[in-house]
């Protein structure tokens, strides 16, 4: 500016200003271009997040980590593309985009869809890599493209959720910036490969896509004679061993070195020539096993020699675990560690208001997984999305079990009634080994999940057999919700709201994918209305709601073999509003202690019901019923139902999920009468009344006349809620007592059927 100043005239002051401009665009310091946007609703970390500091700047590989790297991400030039195959242009983009946060995100700067776009920005290799070779890493990029070093191809990748690199070593030129271009693709709706919950279109349970950069790029030197590319690590915890293998470039006829360590003690070193099959190294007694109570991690250092030259150098972690299924008591239990661990957790969709896809920082990482630790839940179900590996580490570190889902690829279209075309089953099928092998040596992870609700489902015995061959070491779900076939490890269903288990297979783990839903708005943090779950108003409503389904939980894993549970869901997303958490992270929806103490019961705890006026679940009930309007007082003990018809329960329609229908009840209204009588002991030893409710939809219930419950929406099964205290003490002990019900249907399946049993809590 003071330059500026000097210079007299305006006129070449103008001149001068241009000029400079000019020069800094062509040096691609374009940071004055980039704005960034603001979604309608932002976290804390996208709001004080500034284009000026470093952008995820944490080390993006933390299981595979070299002391040479360069972060890439930043500020990038950006331009739309007219095509997927349009030629490199010349010169500076047309805007800038920071990366690596989606085109669509608030936080790119761009904030809008394009089917094909082109990034560009030029670096500077470090001086102290000469003679290395220059690796160019990207950890996800949406969905197909090819990048240009100096104007130069140097390689395609098609996959919106799998890291690659490129060796680049070769295009680079002597000293000074290098030209860093990558085209991109992404026709999201357009085509059925993997993509998860996107989609163009948003709404409901479908969300804003993301395209482009979406995970860290960086730069990597490796030794120029030989380096290691790649490893699998298995832990055996019977044997006290943990299998390694290793994968290279140019390293055959090197040795390898393993030096273990216990925070950051050395506990063992061993030398062995370079093998392709596995290593066996022993680890030292007395092992540290890896649980959520106690995740302990050993650091590794494995280093590649040439006699007394170290080569290549490589730090890592891994965690002794051991994750298995072992028939106890006639059910198939799912076992960490060699003992039977209930599972409980929320499901993580891993979408962010201001980033879409990606984390506005690792501390925003951290957060959503430590607080779901917080929670009490001791696992998540990571849903049809990928993480980048950061997010891996923090469940390894802090100690979390993963239920890793394949994305899903033509979204929500049954393919029951659609072929999956040769192109798409080789992309899934593609896309299946590159999760698995990113992932594989994480020990978080303890189950695969292939398709979801049968979306893009094909080829599932093969798909089961091809993920079973690369890592036996996890257990495998062919289906979450369907398909439901005897293949793989676990049989999974979900149901909403009430949590269900599958019938019995001797061969498989009984498990509830999903349930819940509970809807909870918090005003000031929704991004928008239209969800499409059960709504409470108050959050002791939605705790108390929570806990009726925790008790059904603890019953069916005592009483029907489930294994675990996953609950929808952690944070809101979008129009959903059913997270345990608002959408922008600033509001949990009641007191952590709360739900801490609901969870560590689900998993330490049983519960026992015992029938005491039945369903007709097992043996049909006869009921006062009627289809039209009675008086006002017909849920009074003393109203005249003479005049009522008399039938069997349940009432309702055969289709209806779950319905055991004794008598048909197809119109809108329908109210129904009990006699039962109350024994006087039946709240002896500490026991607690709760209704047996199998309801679709709207109904409310009465014991003499007062209201016991009133629920909206609809169960597939038979749940259990508590009586109000009014109807309790209305309750006639040692005498007769009078069971009213109205249910209301709109639209789909219909029935209704009640009872009441006992509940008793055991440790």
């Amino acid at each position: 500016m003071k330059i500026i100043m000097e210079v007299k005239s305006k006129k070449n002051q103008i001149l001068l200003l241009a000029c400079l401009a000019a020069l800094i665009m062509q040096a691609g310091c374009s940071e004055a271009r980039y704005e960034k946007k603001t979604a309608k609703l932002m976290t804390i970390w996208g709001e004080n997040l500034k284009a000026t500091d470093p952008v995820l700047p944490e080390y993006p590989r933390p299981q595979f980590v070299r002391a040479k790297w360069l972060n890439l991400n930043g500020i990038w030039q950006f331009q739309t593309a007219a095509s997927a195959t349009e030629e490199l242009p010349k010169g500076t983009l047309a805007s800038d985009i920071l990366v690596p946060f989606p085109v669509e995100s608030a936080l790119s700067g761009i904030m809008e869809h394009y089917e094909n776009c082109w990034y560009r920005r030029s670096f500077t290799v470090p001086k102290n890599w000469a003679g290395e070779r220059v690796l160019l890493h990207f950890g996800a990029v949406d969905y197909a493209c090819e990048v240009f070093i100096n104007g130069a191809s140097a390689g395609k990748h098609e996959g919106g959720y799998d890291p690659f690199y490129l060796d680049i070593t070769q295009w680079l030129t002597t000293g000074g910036k290098q030209d860093l271009a990558v085209r991109v693709n992404d026709m999201t709706d357009a085509k059925g490969y993997p993509r998860g919950k996107q989609t163009l279109y948003p709404g409901g349970i479908m969300y804003t896509p993301t395209t482009g950069i979406w995970q860290t790029v960086w730069l990597e030197a490796v030794p120029q004679q030989a380096y290691i590319s790649g490893f699998r690590m298995a832990p055996d915890i019977d044997n006290a061993t943990l299998k390694f293998y290793m994968e290279g470039v140019d390293i055959k006829g090197l040795k390898v070195r393993f030096t273990m360590y216990d925070n950051g003690k050395e506990i063992a070193s061993t030398d062995e020539n370079y093998r392709q099959d596995f290593y066996t190294l022993p680890v030292p007694q007395p092992l540290k096993l890896w649980s959520p109570d106690s995740p302990f991690l050993y650091d590794l250092k494995v280093s590649l020699l040439d006699g007394a030259k170290v080569v290549d150098v490589v730090n890592t972690y891994f965690g002794m675990r051991k994750i298995s299924t072992q028939l106890i008591d006639g059910y198939t239990r799912m076992m960490l560690n060699n003992e039977f661990l209930f599972q409980i957790g929320p499901l993580d969709q891993g979408f962010w208001p201001d980033g879409i896809y990606t984390p506005p920082s690792d501390e925003a990482i951290f957060f959503d997984i430590a607080t779901t630790k917080d929670l009490g839940f001791n696992m998540i179900r990571k849903h049809i999305k990928v993480e980048p590996q950061r997010w891996y580490h923090w469940c390894d570190k802090l100690g979390i079990l993963v239920w890793q889902d394949m994305p899903s690829m033509n979204s929500y279209i049954d393919t029951r009634k659609r072929t999956v075309p040769p192109q798409e089953q080789a992309a899934f099928r593609r896309e299946l080994e590159a999760l698995i092998k990113t992932h594989w040596n994480s020990p978080s992870i303890i189950s695969w999940v292939l398709f979801n609700e049968w979306q893009g489902a094909h080829d599932m015995e093969a798909l089961v057999a091809l993920t079973s061959a690369l890592d036996d070491t996890r257990l495998i779900n062919v289906g979450s919700g369907g398909p439901d076939t005897n293949v793989g490890d676990i049989y999974d269903w979900h149901s909403y709201p009430t949590p269900t288990c599958p019938p019995k297979r001797d061969e498989q783990a009984l498990v509830c994918g999903e349930y819940g839903g509970i809807g909870y708005y918090v005003q000031g943090h929704i991004m928008g209305e239209g969800n499409p779950y059960p709504t409470v108003d108050t959050q002791e409503k939605l705790l108390k709601t929570y806990s009726e389904y925790a008790n059904m939980l603890m019953y069916l894993k005592s009483n029907k073999g489930l294994n675990a549970a996953v609950y929808t869901q952690i944070t809101d997303v979008e129009m959903e509003l059913n997270g345990l958490l608002t959408y922008d992270r600033k509001v949990i929806k009641g007191d952590v202690k709360d739900f801490y103490a609901v969870n560590q019961r689900i998993i330490t705890e049983t519960v026992n019901y015992a029938e005491l006026i039945p369903t007709s679940e097992s043996k049909a009930q006869t009921w006062k019923y009627t289809f039209s309007q009675p008086a006002d007082n017909w849920m009074a003990r003393t109203f005249d139902d003479a005049s009522w018809k008399t039938g069997n329960g349940g009432f309702g329609t055969k289709d209806t999920p779950g319905a055991i229908v004794g008598t048909t009840w197809n119109n809108d209204h329908i109210w129904l009468r009990r006699q039962f009588f109350m024994p006087s002991n039946a709240l002896a030893a500490g026991k607690r009344l709760v209704l047996c409710i199998h309801h679709d939809e709207d109904c409310e219930i009465y014991i003499n006349g007062k209201q016991a419950i009133a629920l909206k929406g609809f169960t597939t099964n038979y749940a259990f809620y508590e009586i109000s205290d009014e109807a309790m003490m209305e309750m006639i002990w040692g005498g007769d007592n009078t069971l009213a019900v109205h249910c209301r249907q709109t639209v789909g399946g219909q029935y209704i059927d009640v009872g009441i049993s006992t509940l008793v809590r055991l440790k």
